[in-house]
């Protein structure tokens, strides 16, 4: 029994795959310790610059939004445990199931070989599943993973990787990218709306904070 059990389960962020088309889950990867800092960039999507003077306040659509997180991953605990999978190949697994995200399968690129080898003019690229970026109930989003980088810190006698830090760089996928009628632009719509009922709930500030009694 925990020495806390009124403490609060802890909730973890991760990355869930997703068939695009009906929603099935494929594939849950959770973190296995969350960052200490997330960073988000939104670039407002107005009417460009030296455009009609009309327009200037006109929003196109949805900013383009990134995020950034560096996170841990560390098979000591495991270790000292003895945990069957750590002692045999270390953290391999959780890596491996982040970096096979944007590896089309090797199934797919033998048949497009295949393809290619029969002399066939035109190939179709891959569909990915779709990639969510779940960090609590109020941010699941679809997203593209821009880059990826692995920095593998210490090794077992075998040379597998057991402690290591990710850096993970993602775009927001909206409508504009995805469209309204499919599932990843279902679950964006659902993420700008929770923002709205977000915003709607912070109480607004007064004039007299600015050092102004109005608007001149």
């Amino acid at each position: 029994m925990s020495a806390f059990p009124n403490s609060p389960r802890l909730i973890k962020g991760g990355v869930v795959l997703v068939d695009p088309d009906s929603g099935t889950v494929q594939k849950i990867i959770v973190l296995q310790y969350n960052p200490d800092t997330l960073t988000r960039t939104l670039q407002p999507q107005g009417v460009k610059e030296g455009g009609d003077r009309s327009e200037a306040l006109r929003l196109t659509g949805p900013p383009i939004e990134t995020i950034k997180l560096d996170a841990e991953i560390d098979a000591t605990d495991q270790l000292e445990t003895a945990d069957a999978q750590a002692t045999q190949v270390g953290i391999h697994p959780l890596l491996a199931s982040l970096e096979i995200i944007v590896y089309p399968s090797s199934a797919r690129l033998q048949r497009n070989n295949a393809l290619a080898q029969a002399g066939t003019l035109e190939i179709t690229p891959v569909i990915a599943p779709l990639t969510l970026f779940i960090w609590s109930k109020n941010r699941i989003v679809p997203v593209r993973l821009t880059d990826f980088s692995i920095t593998e810190e210490a090794f077992d006698p075998n040379l597998n990787p057991i402690r290591a830090k990710i850096s993970l760089g993602m775009r927001v996928l909206t409508v504009d990218d995805l469209g309204f009628n499919v599932k990843g632009g279902s679950l964006f719509m659902a993420y700008q709306q929770q923002k709205e009922k977000l915003a709607a709930q912070s109480a607004g500030g007064a004039l007299s904070a600015l050092g102004i009694g109005g608007i001149p």
